[in-house]
């Protein structure tokens, strides 16, 4: 049976999307016989950070993929129940939707006719008898049980919301999943985090910056200020204080006027806060977790749902000895919804017991072979030179060991959102330089975000503190304790508090990365070198090889090495004038807008605006009248500095002012430039 899951929104990212869309982390996933063929997130074709867009890219990708096409599939499964209406707001462009508005007395339009439309009109299938809906926490719990690998176990989910839960507690066994408990939306966990984030100048999403802060506070400092917003009762059970009510709170222990404000710099009071923040989730989760792992007598534990994505408090779980084996869907955010989703309708429209394994992640988007990865590159002559060594590991290896930071690219891209070896940014892990070096010129980040090494298999535990608690370390899902005496030795990857989010890499897994980390012991001793996403801070990890290019030219990075091909910058490269020889275009999720003034008298206001909910992009991106008169006449076609003659700005200053503008928007991904 072939089964594509998918998750996201239902509008195409040319088109605005209200303010409170709250889908998000677009994906699809393709099962053959409960078999993971693919599973592709949408934010890394679309290029908008968790996506909640049609996941139309990520559909036909995971197709491509498996060489098949949509009318061979036998079901299209959803990580949502069919009354759920949310995702279809009153303008959401659909006939149908359209016409029921217009005439009241039209029947309403149902959801499984809205999305059979939808299907029909994006890829001319008609797909409407094979539709799958499954409870978004049941999806969530089956993205985690069914790769497990275990006979039973306590599943869990914990996140935002979702069909009007914020979680659900479940046994699991071979006859599937036994909920015991759903967890309401004002018990939200996720919204608690995310909302409280606030304080700290960040926004959705954000919350794992949060963590990474945390270790620098004290948490005691607002003890007694968090202890006011929950309760824990009896039976695992747990109360949260109204949100209205926790910023009361705030605003009582006179902390408003702390708050910080975007960019600002931190102070302790940031730090303590975040540091009593996480204190308090793990608190809370740990009360459940208890409970119920009493109750039920499982020493097995599968969990998912975004609060899954807390470091922190998955190595908590396994240091609090509670189970034998914990497994962590590495993908727990929504997009692992579209695998869970897949997953419950094999087992209960396919009647499959199948339960696939999940040795990696590499299911994504496939690099293509050597001779057009030369080719596409050779497109960039006029930016970089490439070199094709015999064999590209040992060259990295020195490179590493000599310093350089390297962007590397290869075979298919991870799903869910690390950066596991195939599109990573790599670098030596002992100089604590390194950390500042990266956060600041390459990935444009706060200076205390921490980075994740990759250590070989074989010496995890010779290097970090490895709990009892059996776990797969190989997804960086967990925080671990760095050994004290190698926390000066790997300063680049131990965090302040001697923590670090481990990926153990195994041969058998990864043969390529194993043996260039294994050549980077051979010449350092190290077993074990920096990892972090092959990406800048205004865009998701990089899919292919132009993605991985444009990264490469816009931030800090030394060398790139995609495939076997070893790529440099030229030493001539001046990039604000290079890039007139690129052909602009607006991305689909951007537009020109020309704002009338409200006085007559005052110039118009020009900017380049996102269709994503400002909770994904920066909304918008003011740029002169010079820029707005290029961008206009942008098709992709035509090459910048071609344009700037068309539009006779013939003075020189004038011209290399727009070039570096036009750069600008570039690094900050708000348009796309190609040879």
């Amino acid at each position: 049976m072939l089964i594509l899951g998918w998750h996201g929104g239902i509008k195409p990212e040319c088109q605005d999307l209200p303010p409170g869309w709250s889908t998000h982390d677009g994906a699809a996933v393709l099962l053959r016989d409960g078999e993971i063929l693919a599973a592709v997130e949408e934010e890394r074709l679309n290029r908008v950070k968790h996506s909640n867009f049609l996941p139309a890219n990520a559909i036909t990708r995971c197709l491509e993929q498996a060489a098949v096409r949509l009318s061979e599939v036998d079901v299209v499964a959803m990580n949502f129940l069919e009354r759920t209406r949310e995702i279809f707001p009153v303008d959401a462009g659909l006939p149908s939707v359209d016409a029921f508005l217009e005439d009241p007395t039209a029947a309403s339009p149902t959801v499984r006719g809205a999305l059979a439309e939808l299907f029909e009109r994006h890829f001319a299938t008609d797909v409407s008898d094979r539709f799958h809906f499954c409870n978004h926490h049941v999806a969530h719990l089956w993205s985690a049980w069914g790769p497990s690998g275990f006979h039973e176990a306590l599943a869990i989910s914990i996140d935002g919301s979702g069909d009007a839960l914020s979680g659900m507690i479940a046994t699991a066994g071979p006859a599937g999943l036994d909920p015991i408990r759903e967890l309401p939306v004002a018990l939200s966990l996720g919204n608690l985090y995310s909302d409280s984030v606030r304080f700290l100048g960040y926004k959705r999403f954000d919350e794992y910056k949060v963590m990474g802060l945390a270790p620098y506070g004290d948490p005691r400092r607002f003890a007694k200020l968090f202890e006011q917003f929950y309760e824990l009762l009896p039976e695992g059970a747990f109360r949260l204080t109204a949100r209205e009510e926790r910023w009361g709170l705030i605003d009582d222990a006179r902390l408003v006027t702390e708050a910080r404000r975007s960019g600002r710099p931190f102070t302790q009071v940031h730090c303590d806060f975040a540091a009593a923040l996480q204190t308090t989730l793990e608190t809370i989760v740990m009360h459940v977790v208890r409970h119920f792992a009493a109750e039920t007598g499982q020493r097995h534990l599968c969990y998912a749902g975004g609060v899954a994505h807390n470091c922190t408090l998955n190595g908590r779980l396994l240091r609090e000895d509670l189970f034998d084996e914990i497994f962590v869907q590495p993908a727990a955010h929504d997009a692992g919804g579209a695998l869970g989703a897949a997953l419950h309708a094999e087992r209960t429209v396919g009647g499959g017991a199948a339960r696939p394994a999940m040795p990696h992640l590499f299911l994504g988007s496939d690099l293509p072979g050597t001779t057009e990865i030369s080719e596409r590159l050779a497109a960039w002559d006029a930016f970089i030179e490439c070199d094709r060594p015999r064999d590209p590991v040992p060259e990295t290896a020195r490179l590493l060991a000599d310093g350089a930071v390297v962007g590397w690219v290869q075979g298919r891209s991870e799903f869910g959102p690390r950066a596991l070896g195939h599109r990573s940014i790599l670098a030596d892990p002992r100089p604590a330089a390194n950390k500042a070096r990266i956060n600041e010129m390459v990935k444009k980040r706060e200076s205390y975000r921490p980075f994740a090494p990759s250590i070989l298999e074989e010496y995890l535990d010779e290097l970090a503190v490895v709990p009892r608690t059996k776990a797969d370390m190989s997804f960086m899902t967990y925080t671990l304790v760095i050994r004290e005496h190698y926390r000066p030795v790997l300063g680049a990857i131990t965090h302040v508090d001697g923590s670090a989010r481990i990926q153990s890499v195994s041969r058998s897994r990864d043969e390529q990365y194993w043996r260039l980390i294994e050549t980077f012991r051979s010449l350092t001793g190290i077993p074990a070198i920096l990892n972090t996403s092959f990406n800048n801070n205004a865009e998701p990890i990089v899919d292919s090889v132009d993605d991985a290019v444009t990264c490469f030219l816009t931030t800090g990075i030394d060398v790139m090495v995609v495939g076997d091909v070893l790529v440099r910058r030229r030493d001539d490269l001046d990039l604000a004038t290079a890039v007139g020889r690129l052909r602009p275009r607006l991305p689909r999720s951007r537009k020109l807008v020309a704002r009338v003034p409200d006085d007559d008298c005052e110039p118009y206001v020009f900017s380049v605006e996102s269709t994503a909910s400002q909770h994904f992009v920066q909304p918008r991106q003011a740029i002169s009248a010079d820029a707005y008169g290029l961008l206009v006449r942008a098709d992709g076609r035509c090459r910048a500095d071609e344009l700037l003659t068309l539009d006779s700005m013939e003075d020189e200053k004038r011209h290399r002012r727009v070039l570096q503008e036009l750069l600008a928007l570039w690094e900050r991904r708000a348009v796309v430039l190609k040879p």
